[in-house]
């Protein structure tokens, strides 16, 4: 989900934007000498030794949302979450922790979760912060005339997709209830991973003032229940100030400041002392490694994270199975992302990523058969192309799009129309999708089902191609119900099966996270959700 370039939670904004081929090689070069050049403007060495104590900069645009029930975009998921606490939390290890919630109980078989609040627990300004705040908090990621681009991850809670479709208009019918300083969840089906799923900044918890109006999210009237309130805000600046009623006590560092640097180098900001914690080119990397400054600073994280293409599935010409398979094995996406990234790790053999728990080794990627492919095309009524008819792939710009072109227009003699979309890219697919679109992900909490069952399950809020496959909602049920690890990812490689042969999507690259951290910032570290924690930063003493 973080600033950076600005990424976006779900519609991750690619750091490549390079091209392909020759060009791309260019780039990186020309690219890294501008920022070597740079290498002259004030040390770092300086900038160190200037650093306030009880400040951190972050290289982190502004939010375009600060409620949680609102956003879908990982850049404002990175402020909130230092606003809005949620009951449970991950540690760097990707281990579900206690938050607002001191413990829970698994009830029923998994069917129903207890959440047991932390007693005295309070909003920013000192006000009570109980379990019927959670309940209402929860209830807004369901409303019927604003639900979440998120929704899917209630999906399990009895009664709430009916109510957050309007089939029920009585919030009451949705299995949620406060008693007294206990949360209490009914689901639908044993789904004991809904504790992991409520760490979500999606799940933070919010004042009842939130609903207001626009001036409850400003610095004058903030009120939060996170480690930071919101203090002060303009063009280039977002601060943030420690919250003196934060349930973990008030955090190390004072004042965090994100820091938008327009169309400057990540590494001259840093560098110049303008920010002490910023993510980095992948491309740049190599370079900095071997610098004597830089290099002790530069940080790589596991990234959660999964760029794909998806089809409209619901009209055609990708209504038609065989129309999918064509455009999916008349590519040979391993080289393609190869060579465009520059890193054989990059490519995605797996709509889930590697360092998921419970990740098959198994390769999903379709197999790259050009005649396979023609010959598909040619049995669903199009041979060699003719009678195609005009399709349009709209992306949010990404590396391979070029490349997926071309190769469509030469093994297929399939023209695409080709567009690169801003402004609200996930309305637009929710509405009224291309033929074919683009999607960067970010877990929302370290499971296979937030890739498969989220992403692509019948109904789902973040099904954008509208795919649907009872085969494959089985198999992800199968894997969500039992308790035993090896069935579960059995089911969920037939899940994957399914998809890899009827390529409702295709799997492209897996990204990888670097970042310069200033000397002496500890506890900077990302746990792959591309989010970090700054209540656990802290200068060394």
């Amino acid at each position: 989900m973080v600033g950076k370039v600005i990424l976006t939670r779900h519609q991750r904004a690619s750091r490549w934007r390079r091209g392909s081929g020759i060009v791309v090689a260019i780039a990186i070069a020309a690219a890294a000498l501008v920022v070597r050049a740079g290498a002259a403007t004030p040390g770092t060495s300086e900038a160190v030794a200037a650093a306030d104590k009880d400040t951190v900069k972050i290289l982190l645009g502004a939010a375009s949302t600060l409620d949680p029930a609102a956003q879908g975009d990982i850049g404002s998921a990175a402020v909130s979450a230092q606003l809005f606490e949620s009951v449970t939390a991950f540690d760097p290890q990707l281990q579900v922790r206690p938050a607002l919630a001191a413990s829970w109980d698994l009830l029923d078989g998994g069917r129903r979760i207890v959440f047991h609040l932390r007693p005295g627990l309070t909003f920013s300004d000192g006000s009570a912060l109980t379990a019927k705040d959670v309940v209402r908090s929860w209830l807004r990621i369901l409303d019927p005339a604003h639900p979440s681009p998120l929704l899917s991850l209630m999906a399990d809670v009895d009664g709430a997709l009916a109510y957050a479709h309007g089939e029920n208009r009585d919030p009451a019918s949705v299995k949620l209830a406060a008693n007294g300083q206990d949360v209490e969840v009914r689901l639908t089906r044993p789904a004991t991973d809904f504790v992991a799923i409520v760490a979500s900044p999606t799940f933070a918890i919010v004042p009842s003032g939130i609903d207001a109006g626009p001036a409850a999210l400003t610095p004058s009237g903030f009120v939060g229940s996170g480690a930071y309130v919101l203090s002060a805000a303009n063009d280039t600046t977002t601060t943030l100030t420690a919250n003196d009623h934060y349930w973990a006590g008030t955090p190390s560092i004072k004042t965090v400041e994100l820091v938008d640097i327009g169309g400057r180098s990540p590494v001259a900001a840093f560098e110049a002392g303008d920010v002490d914690l910023t993510s980095i080119f992948s491309f740049d990397a190599p370079w900095i490694s071997y610098d004597p400054t830089l290099g002790p600073q530069l940080r790589e994280d596991e990234s959660l994270s999964l760029n794909y293409y998806g089809f409209d599935t619901s009209r055609p010409p990708f209504n038609d199975v065989k129309v999918r398979q064509a455009f999916a094995r008349a590519v040979d996406w391993r080289r393609l992302v190869s060579l465009v990234s520059g890193d054989t790790a990059a490519v995605a053999t797996s709509m889930v990523p590697p360092s998921v728990p419970g990740r098959s080794d198994t390769d999903f990627l379709p197999a790259y058969d050009p005649a396979g492919a023609r010959s598909l095309l040619a049995e669903a009524g199009y041979p060699g192309g003719a009678g195609f008819p005009e399709t349009t792939m709209r992306t949010f710009g990404m590396p391979y799009d070029a490349a997926f072109v071309a190769e469509i227009k030469r093994e297929l003699g399939v023209s695409l129309a080709y567009e690169t979309m801003s402004g609200d890219y996930f309305g637009r697919l929710a509405e009224d999708p291309p033929g074919i679109w683009s999607m960067g992900w970010v877990a929302d909490y370290p499971a296979p089902n937030d890739f498969l069952g989220i992403l692509l399950g019948t109904g789902s809020s973040n099904n954008y191609g509208r795919w649907s496959s009872a085969a494959f909602d089985a198999a992800v049920g199968d894997a969500l119900e039992t308790a035993d690890p090896v069935a579960a990812r059995a089911a969920f490689d037939r899940a994957e099966t399914i998809v890899r042969d009827e390529a409702p999507v295709i799997p492209l690259s897996y990204n990888k996270e670097w970042k310069l951290s200033r000397e002496g910032l500890l506890g900077a570290s990302e746990n792959g959700l591309g989010i970090i924690r700054m209540a656990g930063l802290a200068w060394a003493k």
